[in-house]
């Protein structure tokens, strides 16, 4: 199996076979489409007409744009194609329906479907996708950082202030060139054109940055505004289209973002490729780039590193350091969009969206657009969109035994929830040419046959390979469930997703019974998978699979359970909240309970100490460890990033001060430094801050100062509030703690 033999299936990958398009754009009444061959980029234009799905073509009686209307075939809400000549006639037809109507087209009970972005209504219709056939390494992509000065007395650059210029920008190409534009030989209007030059004659397909919307991309915009200098980045050499308060939703956070778009190229953010990366595994210390790429293993040991208090002075001091530090920067983010990227490069192929595009559309989102693609394709009437819908019961997790135990075996269903689609035939309703399941399937047996080749292929690039292939399309697989339970989407079922989870609890609780008997003690329960203490005859790798293997032949024919490992130990602490400890010596914690980025470092190590501890039988050391760490909380040598939070504001600090003077919400005490702060804060940044003064019970929010403000030559730390957060993590533990023995033990 290979990329290209998985991309004949048009269901999954669209009915139009063009390679090697990289980019899709509007012009005038054309749609351009941007393709590379040979190393080099062409276009050509493509009459397109855009449309809009309406129920009832009279909705229109009255609009002065003319358009051609299509009666679709089948009896779904949306009967009628309405198609245009232009964008701007079709973006009329819309503001007419929106006032007619009283409904915005993002309302779920508008009786029209209005799709915002030309290029993806384009995609849509004739099946269109970018990168196919294309090698990941074909791609032309481009790193940008910058360094910027800071003016004296101020904590951050800023901008606004005309001091703190750009001193640097460090360029780094996919095919190896390197270049740093240097603020001691050029003015930073010179800096600024040659930026643009750069990006001319480099020609890159992508743009790509660490934090590179809200902090990069921004500082340049506003100081090329300061000189008058129009930064002309785009394949037609527009500048770029600009949404300030652009908003991200991922898992449980909200996002904003000034969003830019580069006509013909795409702008990847690696920090964004971080999150996602992250919402999975949760096991990153750091988003932030430095400790990112040391998670990841490309750190060079020759790296530089810089504070960011060091940036001005090392300009002025040591301008080459400056500059390594700045380059070191784009290697760095270019090594981690070539790792975090290629899944985002691969997805490309599949859904109807820009790259660009395709990580900020949430899953849901994106497999609604597979169905609109092959519904408009047969010309089919599309289902109306479901709108909210009540809650239903997830999956079953629990705690049964909490605590120490070993040994522990693991095992889960593979798929569990496509699994259980696909063997009780569980579609949503409303989709009603029967795409659901054969797609679903295809989408499994993909990665199934890339799982294989992942472990068998010959060389380390094609196991790499194809194990990026079988992770993307095992996201995809889990997905369909996530669609079935959204609101607001045309094909969504959440009666369905209910039955499916229904489904789910009633084979976990099977398991638990049929391992029960084998007289193996269930002890974690977690959707699709169960932690168990194996009985006694189960010694060995070959006894815990034969007794999964048994487990499995008792399900239904389609639901198989895999032995996914065995572990020395496990401690319990609560649901989906634990820590295992392998045959080899590493452990793993899962949960935010056991571990939080957001924790003081404090906290996050003396939690890390004694769950290590308690998983290897050292229970009894904890209070001397809380002993040590007070003694090193005393310590007047203390480092203050040892104890700072790092915060994520949770919305901008203007609707924070709005919400607390009404009454709404608490203070918080990152808002407050962000309040009173020289620094634009948006929601979403982070802040780091510890607790200044004496007394254990001080608002947090009257108390707190920025990190950046701690004088280490007179250290003002809270050293009693801080003992005190850690006497209540060590008290979470006690329960699991070895007792001191009373007389009625020893007689």
């Amino acid at each position: 199996m290979t990329t290209s033999t998985i991309e004949q299936n048009p269901l999954l990958f669209g009915h139009d076979k063009r390679t090697g398009i990289v980019a899709i754009e509007p012009v005038g009444h054309f749609v351009r489409i941007f393709f590379r061959t040979e190393g080099r980029v062409h276009f050509h234009d493509e009459v397109f007409h855009p449309f809009i799905l309406v129920n009832d073509p009279e909705l229109l009686s009255g609009c002065r744009a003319s358009c051609s209307i299509q009666k679709l075939s089948g009896d779904n809400f949306y009967n009628y194609m309405l198609r245009y000549d232009s964008w701007s006639d079709c973006l009329s037809a819309r503001d007419f329906l929106t006032a007619s109507t009283g409904k915005k087209y993002s309302s779920p009970t508008a009786p029209y479907l209005f799709l915002p972005d030309l290029s993806h209504q384009y995609m849509l219709v004739t099946g269109t996708t970018l990168f196919k056939g294309m090698d990941f390494s074909e791609l032309r992509c481009l790193a940008l950082d910058i360094e910027t000065a800071c003016a004296d007395g101020y904590e951050f650059s800023n901008p606004d202030r005309a001091e703190d210029r750009i001193i640097s920008i460090a360029l780094k190409s996919s095919n190896g060139e390197e270049l740093v534009l240097r603020g001691d030989q050029l003015s930073e209007a010179e800096l600024l054109l040659a930026l643009n030059s750069h990006i001319h004659n480099a020609d890159p397909d992508v743009i790509t940055g660490h934090n590179i919307f809200k902090f990069d991309l921004d500082y340049i915009n506003r100081r090329a505004q300061k000189h008058n200098i129009t930064l002309t980045w785009g394949r037609n050499a527009s500048p770029p289209h600009i949404t300030k308060n652009a908003r991200w939703n991922i898992a449980e956070k909200t996002i904003e973002y000034p969003r830019w778009d580069l006509y013909g190229r795409h702008i990847i953010d690696t920090w964004f490729l971080v999150q996602l990366y992250d919402v999975a595994g949760r096991n990153l210390e750091s988003h932030g780039l430095k400790g990112v790429a040391r998670h990841f293993s490309f750190a060079s040991e020759s790296r530089t590193y810089l504070d960011g208090d060091q940036i001005s002075s090392t300009f002025q001091s040591d301008p080459e350091q400056l500059y390594r530090y700045n380059l070191d920067d784009t290697r760095e983010t270019l090594s981690l969009f070539n790792l975090l990227g290629y899944p985002w490069f691969l997805q490309s192929r599949i859904f109807p969206y820009s790259f660009q595009n395709c990580l900020v559309r949430g899953n849901a989102t994106r497999i609604n657009a597979l169905f609109l693609r092959e519904y408009l394709r047969q010309g089919h009437s599309i289902p109306s969109r479901t709108g909210e819908s009540a809650p239903f019961e997830g999956g079953y997790a629990d705690l049964l035994c909490p605590g120490v135990v070993n040994p522990i075996i693991h095992c889960d269903v593979a798929s569990l929830y496509p699994s259980l689609m696909l063997t009780y035939r569980t579609a949503p309703q409303q989709e009603t040419l029967g795409l659901f399941l054969p797609m679903l399937a295809e989408l499994r047996n993909f990665r199934l046959t890339a799982k294989q080749l992942a472990r068998t292929s010959d060389t380390e690039e094609k196991r790499r390979h194809f194990d990026s292939l079988q992770q993307i399309f095992k996201i995809l697989i889990n997905s369909f469930y996530g669609f079935l339970g959204a609101a607001r989407h045309n094909f969504s079922d959440p009666a369905a997703a209910a039955e499916v989870t229904r489904l789910g609890r009633v084979t976990i609780r099977n398991m638990m019974e049929m391992l029960t008997a084998e007289g193996a003690y269930p002890v974690e329960v977690d959707t699709d998978g169960i932690y168990f203490k194996p009985p006694d005859s189960c010694k060995t790798e070959g006894d815990a699979a034969e007794l999964v293997s048994r487990i499995s032949k008792g399900l239904p024919e389609g639901i198989d359970v895999e032995l996914d490992g065995r572990y020395s130990s496990m401690f319990a602490y609560k649901a989906k909240n634990y820590a295992l400890l392998s045959y080899n010596g590493d452990i793993v914690i899962k949960g935010s309970s056991l571990r939080s980025r957001a924790e003081k470092p404090y906290l996050r190590d003396f939690m890390k100490d004694t769950v290590e501890r308690l998983l290897t039988g050292r229970g009894d050391t904890v209070d001397k460890l809380f002993e040590d760490y007070c003694i090193k909380l005393r310590s007047r040598t203390l480092d203050v990033a040892w104890v700072a939070r790092n915060e994520t504001l949770g919305e901008s600090p203007e609707n924070y001060r709005e919400r607390v003077q009404s009454g709404m919400r608490n203070r918080s005490a990152a808002f407050e430094i962000a309040l009173v702060s020289n620094k634009e804060y948006r929601a979403g940044d982070q802040i780091r801050y510890y607790i200044a003064g004496s007394g254990k019970g001080a608002p947090a929010h009257k108390q707190c100062r920025p990190i950046s403000a701690f004088d280490p030559q007179h250290p003002d730390i809270n050293i009693s509030y801080y003992i005190d957060k850690l006497r209540h993590i060590l008290k979470r533990f006690e329960p699991f703690l070895p007792k001191e023995p009373t007389l009625f033990d020893l007689y």
